[in-house]
């Protein structure tokens, strides 16, 4: 879990409130509650977050700051986590981000039976897309997706990376990836997939999901 404690849209967001705990706390637990993760690792330039992290039972890599920047990539992180433990035995890392605290229960046993099963480089949660989409050129909207007049239920499938789990082997992130070319997108269709929180509108938002829908 990458967890810096600089973040300007929304400051202190890893550590701010959702649902009476911490927003890394989330990510955390449900780790510690998978089987088949025998370790979590928050990784982290913060004080404050190396305590929640340690509070809630992860173990914690401290971040140098020259990982630590907004243009950093996540990345750099995880082949930094790796090279601290320096361990040659470590096989899969499973990547939660912190901004993404809400995942349905059984989603990490699904995702991980079909890292296994089709013996992938890596996989990644997507959801499909719903909206008209298109460009402004020259001060025109320029339709993408979509003719006009076309219904939403007939546009080609589309999808996003809605960011709420990752999972890759080792050598692919020493090796520079963490989705790899032949990733599998497993599509997850439910309300936590739109839970992505860079704002202070994303975190009330968070809070109404978190309030009134199940996993």
């Amino acid at each position: 879990m990458p967890a810096r404690g600089g973040s300007k849209r929304l400051p202190f967001k890893n550590t701010l409130p959702l649902g009476g705990l911490p927003l890394l706390a989330h990510s955390i637990k449900y780790a510690l509650e998978q089987q088949e993760i025998d370790a979590v690792y928050v990784s982290t330039d913060d004080e404050n977050i190396k305590k929640i992290a340690i509070d809630y039972g992860a173990l914690v890599i401290d971040r140098p700051q020259s990982l630590s920047g907004d243009l950093e990539p996540t990345i750099s992180t995880l082949q930094h986590v790796l090279a601290e433990l320096d361990d040659a035995a470590i096989e899969t890392v499973v990547l939660l981000q912190p901004t993404n605290p809400l995942r349905p229960e059984i989603l990490f046993k699904k995702v991980f039976i079909e890292f296994k099963a089709k013996n992938c480089t890596s996989v990644f949660t997507v959801t499909r897309n719903h909206d008209k989409l298109g460009k402004i050129v020259n001060n025109t909207f320029v339709p993408f997706n979509y003719t006009p007049g076309q219904r939403s239920q007939d546009l080609e499938p589309l999808y996003y990376e809605n960011g709420l789990l990752y999972i890759t082997t080792a050598n692919a992130i020493r090796d520079g990836s963490i989705m790899t070319e032949d990733a599998l997108p497993f599509v997850v269709e439910h309300p936590f997939s739109k839970v992505d929180i860079d704002t202070q509108e994303d975190l009330e938002y968070a809070e109404y999901v978190f309030n009134n829908i199940t996993s």
